[in-house]
């Protein structure tokens, strides 16, 4: 690593890939403002993809290219930023590090063999970067990390190392070790003493940037001393996790191994995802061809990350359920590709993100696209045969032009009109379904109406292409409420999800409180009498009607029971009865909610042998529940949701604490794994409507939570008085 000088690839050209084994594809994952799209850039910048601006032909960014992201000044979603270096194709898939953009995080994790984790030095690891470490951790995604921010004010490499190896190496220290130490220039004029190139451990070469180029020299005698110190560390943690144990009798009997060996052990042991090196990078200074460490980290990518050869074999399926060998990357074998993200674009329609895993994707080819799953998201299954239009491979917002693209590659596909993120691309002869990736579920409640009625009539169009983008937001039509509702991560996907609704679909909308479902019920026994008689010439209306309603157990819904004696309703008017007290039920009788676990009781009631009709009796029904209803105690019913929490067990106590001023009951506690509690509350639902924003807070971006609905129970008087004021008020 560092010892060799590789030639860039040329801007202008779309890089290609022959054979899967020329292939690297990594995520870069960190918390946001680490500095990952600067990263990204600076890697371009080094492959001779951009120029020294940092733009494409065009000049337009690499990445954070879309109007919302400069807007919003951050990534709010996925990129695909090919490069190429040393003859390889490197797939650098950017990812947004805010937490209201998880799924766009989870669909680089997806498509990505190898994940670079960006920690910036000045800022420190945040508890969901430690999380989502543990998390590739438990699947064995290889992972390297990159220290940024080498230039503020505050940032100190060495003990940045000092805490990425306690917290990404607890459980094994020796598996997480820089793999350069930085060499400072002389200091500035704030004081602020600058990194300006880096010392190799294991090359025992100096990678000087001083000039603002990279010169490659020996070392000075205080910069050896300081290369032996910390060589040794390294290389005993190559060797331990490469598993090499008759090298590490060689170098424990003190002989010099060289460095073509330690090379392919290092490289061996991050393929393997058990050694986790830790480098540096800074963008290019003004003028320069080169960041700081960026040479370091592409040789990195290409020589130690794993090809997609690597990867373990896709499980897939038929789409009906019946069992289908696994698939492996082989070009020649059957297709199976996956759709990891789609856009829209106002000239091209419909654009489809892949990442192929089997076979070979043609432009103009017929495919099976296959989507089962996400029914709960708003996405319905299907199986559609669809002709794809061009291949291309994207740089900023140029499309370059495929010929095909390989196992173990990514590109996207044009007129997919059918095809929804986490969908399957097969051979229309031979279909198959790979199961989705895991999506985080959309918990923060956005209550929309259409702007205008010209904004009305596109409102469903373009509320199904937005979901169809987004599986990680859910589209709900309330039948209670008659609302409609976006459910989404957090505030700012909600702001994106409005944005794009405007800017790409041409759809204003209002925001508008959100309501929870609630119910009316009675409190006690109670009797009404309807009575409905006019006389306005011609035939009138007569019927009056005589009930008792009283309470049932919850879940009872309405029960009617006739105990008409001796003919005082004729039998063809107690379905009207029936009718009118149903429907004022489903009005409601206090607040406008509807009512439910009661029975009523039709007792007694006069008929007319002319002016007696079923609309008279539907409607004395009705003011026979409204005058029940006005003499009794009704209350109101707040629907109650099953919340689980889940924390790291410092946040216990705030989280109850919080969980408690919510009206909540905690019903269990248990533990979740190593420092981690999981919290089990019974709550109002009227009182979680932002505790995805909320739990965040409180948890410092560490909690998440899962909610199911439990039942409905009656809601406190004074909370209740408050509803019905509003209600009154038309609020």
């Amino acid at each position: 690593m560092g010892a060799t000088s590789h030639q860039a690839g040329a801007a202008g050209r779309a890089p290609a890939a022959d054979r899967p084994s020329s292939l690297r594809n990594v995520v870069l994952v960190g918390h946001s403002g680490a500095g990952k799209t600067t990263l990204v850039e600076a890697l371009a910048l080094t492959a001779g993809a951009v120029n020294r601006a940092g733009r494409v032909e065009d000049g337009t960014a690499v990445s954070d290219y879309d109007e919302i992201e400069h807007r919003q000044q951050r990534s709010v979603q996925l990129s695909l930023v090919p490069v190429e270096w040393a003859g390889i194709k490197i797939n650098i898939l950017d990812t947004p590090g805010y937490a209201d953009f998880v799924g766009e995080l989870r669909a680089g994790l997806r498509a990505a063999d190898a994940a670079l984790f960006v920690v910036s030095s000045s800022d420190g690891i945040d508890g969901a970067t430690r999380m989502l470490w543990d998390e590739c951790a438990a699947v064995g995604m290889p992972r390297a990390i990159v220290v940024t921010h080498l230039e503020a004010a505050r940032a100190d490499y060495a003990q940045m190392t000092t805490v990425c190896g306690e917290i990404f190496g607890a459980d094994d220290p020796d598996a997480v070790v820089p793999l350069y130490l930085p060499l400072y220039g002389p200091p500035g004029p704030d004081g602020h003493t600058p990194v300006a190139g880096l010392l190799g451990l294991l090359s025992r070469r100096v990678y000087d940037y001083t000039s603002g180029e990279r010169v490659e020299r020996d070392p000075e005698p205080a910069e050896l001393d300081l290369i032996s110190g910390a060589r040794s560390r390294l290389i005993e943690g190559i060797i331990a996790q490469s598993e090499d144990e008759s090298l590490m009798d060689r170098y424990l009997g003190g002989e010099d191994i060289d460095f073509k060996t330690l090379v392919d052990d290092l490289e061996r042991a991050v393929a393997r995802g058990t050694f986790h090196p830790v480098l540096m990078a800074a963008p290019a200074a003004d003028g320069a061809r080169q960041g700081l460490g960026t040479v370091e980290l592409l040789e990195l990518i290409t020589g130690g990350f794993p090809t997609p050869l690597e990867r373990a074999a896709v499980s897939v399926t038929a789409p009906d359920g019946a069992e289908r060998p696994d698939v492996t990357c082989d070009p020649d074998g059957p297709l199976v590709a996956e759709v990891v993200k789609t856009s829209s674009d106002p000239y091209v329609g419909r654009v489809s993100l892949v990442r192929v895993f089997s076979g070979t994707l043609r432009p103009e080819e017929t495919v099976h696209v296959s989507g089962h799953g996400l029914a709960d998201r708003g996405h319905e299954d299907h199986d559609v045969d669809e002709r794809i239009g061009a291949l291309t491979s994207p740089f900023g917002k140029q499309q370059r032009t495929l010929t095909q693209v390989i196992a173990g590659d990514l590109a996207c596909v044009a007129k997919l009109t059918r095809a929804e993120t986490g969908d399957t691309l097969s051979a229309k002869e031979r279909p198959l379904l790979m199961e989705p990736w895991p999506m985080p579920d959309p918990l923060l409640p956005l209550a929309i109406a259409a702007h205008s009625k010209a904004d009305e009539d596109k409102l469903s169009q373009g509320l199904a292409r937005l979901v169809a983008e987004d599986p990680t937001m859910r589209l709900e039509q309330n039948p209670d409420t008659h609302q409609v509702v976006l459910w989404c991560l957090g505030e700012a996907h909600q702001d994106v999800a409005l944005e794009r609704l405007r800017t790409r679909y041409g759809v204003q909308v209002d925001p508008v409180p959100h309501k929870v479902s609630l119910r009316e019920t009675f409190g006690a026994k109670a009797a009404g009498r309807g009575r409905h008689v006019k006389q306005s010439g011609g035939h009138g209306q007569f019927a009056i009607c005589e009930i008792e309603v009283e309470p049932l157990p919850p879940g009872s819904g309405i029960e009617f029971v006739d105990k008409v004696v001796g003919g005082a309703v004729p039998r063809q008017f107690i379905p009207s009865v029936e009718k009118g007290v149903r429907t004022q039920a489903a009005r409601g009788v206090a607040a406008g909610y509807p009512l439910v676990d009661v029975r009523i009781t039709l007792l007694d009631g006069k008929a007319h042998s002319v002016d007696s009709s079923d609309a008279a009796f539907q409607t004395a029904g009705a003011l026979a529940l409204r005058e029940a209803a006005a003499e009794a105690r009704i209350h109101l019913l707040e629907p109650v949701a099953e919340l689980s929490v889940l924390v790291p067990d410092e946040y216990v106590g705030p989280v109850m604490s919080d969980l408690a001023g919510r009206r909540g009951r905690v019903v269990g506690t248990e533990q979740a794994g190593a420092g981690r509690t999981e919290v089990r509350a019974e709550i109002p639902e009227i009182e979680i409507g932002r505790y995805a924003v909320e739990l965040r807070s409180v948890s410092h971006g560490t909690g998440r939570f899962t909610r199911a609905y439990a039942r409905h129970e009656p809601m406190p008087p004074q909370i209740a008085d408050k509803v019905r004021e509003q209600a009154e008020k038309g609020i």
